[in-house]
């Protein structure tokens, strides 16, 4: 019998399945497809070799200015792909070794659960003394007529042919990026979302500085455009929206979000609780309603991030074998877009503030960054601070612009556990930098 046993070889259950090992419970970990999950093989680190090789095009632009001549410069896809198969293969590699090292038992085939404490594969039923469910997410398909003619994010990453013009249906974090990757790589692109601004649950004014920003690189938007149904037209495609509007384009990247991966698992058989996206309920200690069985990451719907996801495993692991019982804050929580330029930010947007009643100080600061000032490009960095009025507490930091993610990954901490404005005003700056400006802000706006 296995003390445990996990459903999916994701961030989240690679993780739970190496903790718990090391504490001595007898592990198997159940993976149908290959170990890595999205994070890994079609979500974060593709992504972001990406957008690096993306960014080469600013760096070829702007290379004259100081003082750099560059010849002729041409983007073929074939070669960032071979050597994207490569590192995922390469990281793959990494999880089988680390996995086979702390002693878990790896089962390659779909599982589901069975009867009460046993789950089924192989045409074997394991009995368990937990299951953890981490099966994660995967791209939603809309009940849009013609919406398999779309790619999702998982398809992009393996074209080898290059569209001439590119349609992202949806202004999540996915498509945004999508968008400008391929910008970046000389595709025409379009964003059509149904809403006003992209990104929600990001602070207002950084969205509105995204759409600026991005249309100066070249980016069209268009918005409150509701999907009705895609078409081929010769050899391409188009969307027509339901207020009639008709968009064109070589390929379609349907980027409309991502939904739990939970189907086909049993669960409903055995009484775990679905909601209405098909996410697992679970309570703050991440246990579903039927005893023995948890979930964690993506497949709960709490907060789709990943390091969200492994920290959610290893507070399973330590409440559940290592007899330290704890739970994962969500509330303060730092997220990146990795558009171009990029957005980050944590804790409460202005909007999301006022909403929970904080009387507010903002402040602000909008410059062009000296490299882009000295080679005469028109980009700007923004940055905010969302602080409580009444106890100076600095609820939110908030970032458009380079290095927006790093930048805010070192706040994390000052903002995470309570910094005032009045210690950032005593902080000193590290000049010259962009980093720097969240310490030189002194008059609230207006």
């Amino acid at each position: 019998m296995h003390d445990l046993i996990v459903i999916g070889a994701g961030s989240a259950g690679v993780a739970a399945s190496r903790y718990a090992a090391s504490l001595g419970a007898r592990v198997a970990l159940c993976e149908a497809d290959r170990v890595g999950g999205t994070c890994v093989l079609r979500g974060c680190v593709p992504k972001k070799l990406y957008v690096y090789a993306a960014q080469f095009a600013d760096a070829f632009a702007d290379a004259a200015a100081f003082g750099w001549q560059v010849g002729r410069t041409a983007f073929s896809l074939p070669p960032l792909r071979a050597a994207k198969d490569a590192e995922t293969r390469r990281l793959e590699g990494i999880y089988l070794d680390m996995l086979q090292r702390a002693g878990v038992e790896l089962l390659a085939g779909h599982a589901r659960l069975g009867d009460a404490g046993h789950v089924e594969i192989n045409g074997r039923s394991l009995p368990a003394g937990r299951i953890l469910i981490a099966s994660g997410g995967r791209p939603r398909r809309p009940p849009i007529p013609g919406i398999e003619l779309a790619m999702t994010s998982d398809d992009i990453l393996d074209l080898d042919d290059l569209p001439e013009r590119l349609l992202v249906i949806g202004s999540g974090y996915i498509g945004v990026e999508f968008a400008g990757i391929f910008r970046g790589f000389g595709s025409a692109v379009t964003v059509a979302g149904r809403s006003e601004l992209p990104l929600r649950g990001f602070d207002a004014d950084l969205c509105r500085r995204l759409v600026e920003e991005t249309r100066r690189r070249g980016i069209d938007w268009a918005s409150g455009f509701d999907a009705a149904r895609i078409e081929r037209a010769g050899t391409a495609l188009r969307c027509i929206a339901r207020d009639g509007r008709v968009l064109e384009a070589d390929a379609i990247l349907n980027a409309t979000g991502r939904t739990p991966n939970s189907a086909g698992l049993g669960l409903e058989a055995i009484g775990v609780e679905l909601d209405d996206d098909g996410a697992i309920a679970v309570d703050a200690r991440s246990r579903s309603r039927v005893p023995g069985v948890f979930a964690v990451g993506d497949v709960t719907n709490r907060l789709n991030l990943t390091p969200v996801a492994i920290a959610e495993a290893r507070a399973f692991v330590d409440s559940e074998f290592g007899n330290t019982p704890r739970q994962i804050d969500h509330g303060c929580v730092a997220s990146a877009v990795f558009s171009q330029p990029p957005l980050a930010a944590i804790g409460l947007d202005e909007a999301a503030a006022r909403r929970a009643g904080h009387a507010l100080r903002v402040y602000e600061a909008d410059f062009r960054p000296m490299r882009n000032a000295f080679s005469g490009r028109a980009e700007r960095s923004y940055m905010k601070l969302v602080v409580d009025a009444d106890s100076d507490r600095v609820l939110g930091a908030h970032m458009i612009g380079t290095d927006a993610a790093e930048i805010i990954q070192s706040l994390a901490p000052a903002v995470t556990h309570g910094l005032s404005k009045r210690q950032f005003d005593q902080t000193l700056a590290l000049h010259p930098t962009a980093a720097e400006e969240f310490f030189l802000m002194r008059t609230p706006r207006a």
